[in-house]
């Protein structure tokens, strides 16, 4: 029975849909989204003490287990991170016990699922993809098995699969991949 492929959002896809979004916040949310490969909902359990620039790592509750585990992150989210926590010093509640993520309206409020779900969902719009949030998920995966220094059952670690037969899913080339290095062999 043939398994469904993940769907990954492709680089250019991805850039046109970051350059649309809106806020520092949501540069930071997604560049989280696809640097750590967390769930959605996992990277807005973290809190204000969660996020190690320093080591750089964030902490969320994993979804199935709900313990705490650090995830590595990019420079770049941390970047994103910083500019957003200076853009809304004044405008959110600070403790170390306290969400990280929080609306850009006044009253702030913690972020939620359907909010950064309907954020992602009008960018990914207006740049005209149908890209959505979950996918960011499945290219984090693919971005990270697809690099040959990181072992398939560290990318399980922090993709937190309990099976390694979930994670190798990622080892599925994608279609445009496949046809790009076989147009590559032709020409040579």
């Amino acid at each position: 029975v043939p398994k469904r492929v993940p769907r990954s959002v492709p680089d250019e896809e991805f850039n046109e849909i970051f350059a649309r979004l809106p806020s520092h916040r949501d540069r930071a949310l997604v560049a989280f989204y696809v640097s750590t490969g967390a769930r959605a909902s996992e990277l807005l359990s973290t809190w204000q003490a969660g996020a190690d620039p320093g080591r750089q790592l964030i902490s969320v509750v994993r979804k199935g287990t709900g313990e705490v585990q650090e995830l590595p992150a990019s420079t770049a989210a941390f970047v994103w991170l910083r500019l957003y926590q200076v853009e809304m010093d004044d405008a959110i509640q600070h403790g170390r016990g306290l969400p990280l993520w929080w609306t850009l309206r006044s009253p702030s409020r913690p972020l939620t699922y359907h909010a950064v779900h309907r954020m992602f969902e009008r960018a990914s719009t207006k740049a005209g993809t149908s890209a959505t949030l979950h996918a960011l998920r499945h290219t984090a995966a693919y971005r990270m098995a697809e690099d040959p220094s990181l072992p398939l059952t560290d990318v399980q670690f922090v993709l937190g699969h309990a099976q390694l037969t979930t994670t190798q899913l990622y080892l599925t080339p994608r279609k445009e991949v496949v046809i790009r290095r076989l147009l590559a062999h032709h020409a040579e």
